[in-house]
């Protein structure tokens, strides 16, 4: 489990492809150790596992089914992701409470500069917009992020500068990709009550 607050980031420097899935390598200043093998770690909000670890590299593999619900299926080396180390108990919570579990890729339809924020605009596909909720929470790249309006397509963010710096949103253009976990309380909700009809 995590929240969506980002204080480090990786760089992607070694990727296997194999038969059914993919081992990627990651640099970055996370401390851990060895005896971490087996940590869960957000890498631009999708939950996977340290298989290995060595001179600040992390080695995870990842299956077809997380490549195919994620960005990671056009993953490239010396690619920036956003890291974030699992909540321990007495955490404090600033963002909101992320599984990792992303349900979908958006695109950036465009980005302003509005006086030192930044309006991004999303497209994600059609299936998912049903859970989207006006001032809601949502995870983008992993990181915990309010839905300031709804669209046709998709919804807007507003960024403010320094999660744009700390982040890897500042890497992005129109028509990049992101991960998207929509909130689980509102997919939740949902399913309630449609199964109360």
């Amino acid at each position: 489990m995590f929240n969506g607050i980002i204080y480090n980031q990786g760089i992607i420097t070694k990727i296997i492809k194999r038969p059914k899935g993919v081992n990627v390598f990651v640099k970055s200043n996370l401390k851990i150790t060895k005896r971490d093998i087996g940590l869960s770690v957000a890498c631009d909000g999708v939950c996977l596992t340290v298989i290995s670890y060595k001179s600040n590299i992390m080695e995870f593999y990842l299956s077809n089914e997380t490549i195919i619900r994620s960005k990671f299926k056009f993953l490239k080396i010396k690619d920036k992701i956003n890291i974030e180390l699992p909540l321990k108990y007495g955490n404090k919570i600033s963002g909101h409470i992320c599984q990792g579990h992303v349900d979908c890729t958006g695109e950036v339809n465009y980005i302003k500069k509005i006086d030192k924020s930044f309006l991004f605009d999303f497209v994600i596909p059609k299936k998912e917009r049903k859970h989207l909720i006006e001032k809601a929470s949502i995870c983008v790249n992993g990181i915990s992020l309010t839905i300031s309006k709804l669209t046709k397509n998709g919804f807007q963010i507003w960024v403010i500068p320094h999660t744009f710096k700390v982040t890897n949103l500042s890497t992005l253009a129109k028509s990049s990709l992101v991960n998207i976990e929509i909130d689980i309380l509102s997919k939740y909700v949902r399913n309630y009550f449609n199964e109360k009809k």
